[in-house]
């Protein structure tokens, strides 16, 4: 990544790095720092960022709707921040044009894949906190996600697996409902993993993706296609 493609992308969002390092880590995908031994990638970002979103959209929501109770505040950051709505923003300031990833990874699609997308932008929120600040970071964060939050409020935004099985389960009890992951496959740098979603001491359903939020998703998905056919779900 040239110093010349990190200026145009922050040109491109409207928001500057004193520290074009950091940037420069949020836009590293884990297969580039395996193929690049001592290059940091963007998991430890991408772990902050997630919490500074939350807080975000979570004091938007509060603020927007006094009316509104946990459970219904709940599943309407649920829906603004699940990662369909996270990859959407990401390709809308083509985040994935500027990722450094590994060749294999790029070669199998990467730079489109929703659950890589989620996660870079939640990576680009944990630099941009840490290098600009949390007000900056908010401006850009409401900016971005002005129309999905919106969407969010007006019932336009499908809820995610998880939040659909969680709602569903809820009507019957309030038992717990827990997830899992039960195997992981293949190098660090291209994991697969496996996960189960677990209620009232029975497994529901399991599923697989590239990262632990797309296997749990993937196996809440399962657990609601289970139920959907007859299958008891608890």
């Amino acid at each position: 990544m040239t110093p010349d493609s990190l200026k145009a992308f922050q040109a491109s969002i409207g928001v500057s790095w004193s520290s074009p390092d950091l940037l420069r880590e949020a836009l590293t995908h884990s297969s580039y720092s395996f193929e690049n031994p001592g290059c940091r990638n963007n998991q430890r970002l991408e772990f902050l960022g997630d919490a500074v979103l939350e807080i975000v959209i979570s004091e938007q929501l509060f603020a927007l709707l006094p009316s509104s109770s946990e459970g219904e505040l709940t599943k309407l950051r649920a829906a603004a921040v699940c990662e369909p709505s996270l990859a959407g923003v990401a390709r809308k300031i083509s985040l994935g044009r500027y990722l450094r990833m590994g060749r294999g990874e790029e070669l199998s699609g990467g730079r489109e894949r929703p659950s890589v997308l989620a996660d870079a932008f939640e990576a680009l929120l944990g630099a941009m906190y840490l290098d600009r600040g949390l007000e900056p970071t908010r401006a850009f964060v409401q900016g971005v996600l002005r129309e999905t939050v919106q969407n969010a409020m007006d019932g336009r935004v499908e809820p995610d697996y998880k939040t659909r099985l969680q709602e569903r389960l809820q009507k019957k009890s309030p038992n717990p409902i827990t997830y899992v992951i039960i195997r992981e496959d293949g190098p660090d740098h291209c994991k697969a993993f496996c996960s189960a979603v677990l209620y009232g001491g029975q497994v529901l359903g399991t599923g697989r993706g590239r990262t632990k939020k797309e296997a749990e998703q993937s196996a809440a998905k399962q657990a609601l296609i289970e139920s959907d056919q007859g299958t008891p779900t608890a």
